[in-house]
């Protein structure tokens, strides 16, 4: 009797586990990855919608907390330079630089189309003044100096020395005793030099420099008077007074100087005498010459400028000239 053949096939392979991996999961050998990714896809979708919900509502709720604006208020100066502002950017010149109120650009640069400032003219002009005593015999503190009020821009009084420009065959002596005579109505005459000072300004367009020759002067004569047109005031003022009535501290400094040329003429008589005697002038010297020629052209007008001619380069010679 033969043997029933065996129905169990080691060639086979069974879908059920083995018996000694009972309890154990089967290995992934990758067949269920699409599907999984199929469920992460739906995963991140589902969180993306749950996410977005609280944020709209919340953009909902603050849209309904505003508070609505009153269209009829009194807008803001910056509410209204903003309006201006995109309004410029809205004309299609958003290329142009800033520019400040008065055309020029920031930074203090001036356009190059500006015309550029004309250049002042500088005009030099000598005078000569003085220093009149009332009694230079007489003691110090008893002595007294003419000075001269003009009225500036302002309306403040300018308290200053008599002086004037040299004229044309005059000496400075003589402009200073002219000068005196004009704008105080006083006479006196030349006792010694207390020197010069000069300085700058501005008049009528253009540079002015000018230098003052100052005199020690002793009164002679004639009474006080304001007759002169360019003169509003005319005072005796105590020589101790005269650095804190005089405007100018170039004169101050000159009432000073004349305390000691003072005090050295009183000390020898015959000094006195002697400086007297030499400011007794007649004829100008070459500097008063020029300075009266300066002054007599101080009011011409400016000789035309001669437009500057431009050089031409000489010809280059061709590639075929020898």
């Amino acid at each position: 009797m033969s043997a029933e053949p065996s129905l169990h096939h080691t060639d086979v392979a069974s879908d059920a586990p083995a018996v000694g991996d009972a309890g154990k999961p089967a290995k992934n050998d990758g067949n269920d990855q699409p599907a999984r990714n199929r469920r992460n896809r739906r995963g991140r979708r589902r969180r993306g919608r749950r996410s977005n919900r609280p944020t709209e509502a919340k953009k909902t709720d603050d849209t309904a907390a505003k508070p609505e604006v009153d269209c009829d208020a009194t807008p803001k100066p910056s509410d209204l330079a903003n309006r201006n502002r995109r309004k410029n950017s809205g004309n299609g010149n958003n290329n142009s630089k800033p520019t400040t109120p008065n055309g020029q650009r920031r930074g203090g640069r001036r356009p190059t189309d500006a015309e550029p400032a004309p250049k002042l003219r500088t005009v030099r002009e000598t005078s000569a003044g003085g220093l009149v005593l009332s009694d230079i015999d007489a003691p110090f503190e008893d002595l007294s100096a003419a000075l001269i009020g003009r009225v500036d821009r302002r309306g403040r009084t300018m308290w200053s020395l008599p002086k004037g420009h040299i004229e044309t065959g005059e000496t400075a002596e003589q402009t200073a005793m002219r000068e005196v005579a004009e704008e105080t109505g006083i006479e006196g005459t030349i006792v010694a030099p207390l020197g010069k000072i000069d300085y700058w300004f501005v008049s009528e367009g253009r540079r002015i420099h000018k230098t003052v020759h100052h005199y020690l002067l002793r009164f002679t004569g004639g009474e006080l008077s304001d007759e002169d047109y360019e003169v509003s005031e005319v005072a005796w003022v105590p020589l101790t007074e005269l650095p804190r009535r005089l405007t100018y501290s170039d004169e101050r400094r000159l009432a000073r100087m004349a305390e000691s040329v003072i005090a050295d003429l009183r000390s020898d008589p015959n000094r006195l005498a002697q400086s007297e005697a030499d400011c007794i002038r007649t004829e100008p010297n070459d500097y008063e010459r020029a300075a009266a020629a300066r002054n007599q052209r101080r009011n011409e007008p400016p000789p035309p400028v001669k437009p500057r001619r431009r050089r031409r380069r000489p010809r280059r010679p061709a590639n075929g000239d020898g």
